[in-house]
């Protein structure tokens, strides 16, 4: 199975935000629920990186006086591991357990971010690839023939 085939489930979670942007136009981002992964981007709206939670909170804590002025830059993560939707499904969930990810970009062939992939909708894909290859099989030793 193909990254592609989740494909519509990661992009209604992209939240995207410009890599001059402030700080504080990202923690807005990430109130709204279900938006833990901010994709950083570009001006010719290419992934330059990420942003988590975790970044946010380090960067609001070294913040002094009535505001923070930090740009988006500044914080984010810039090796981000992505895939593309022509990748293997088991693929990028072995790359995810390998560096510990539940969020990963879907990116295309320029960089331009697609969605969100959640390791939860990976699980639940490749669960029911299992499943439905576990029926067939079942079926071929009972003699019921193929669906």
């Amino acid at each position: 199975m193909l990254v592609e085939r989740i494909l519509q489930s990661a992009r209604e979670r992209l939240a995207l935000i410009n890599h001059d942007a402030p700080v504080t136009q990202a923690a807005e981002l990430m109130s709204k629920p279900h938006t833990d992964l901010v994709v950083v981007c570009g001006r010719e709206g290419e992934m330059v990186g990420v942003l988590t939670k975790t970044d946010i909170v380090a960067q609001i804590r070294q913040c002094t006086g009535c505001g923070c002025a930090a740009q988006v830059e500044a914080i984010m993560t810039r090796n981000v591991i992505s895939c593309t939707p022509d990748v293997r499904l088991k693929e990028v969930w072995a790359s995810m357990v390998r560096h510990g990810l539940q969020r990963i970009p879907v990116v295309d062939a320029g960089r331009k971010p697609l969605g969100i992939l959640y390791a939860r909708d990976a699980l639940q894909s490749l669960l029911g690839e299992v499943e439905y290859e576990e029926a067939l099989l079942r079926d071929y030793v009972m003699c019921v023939g193929y669906r």
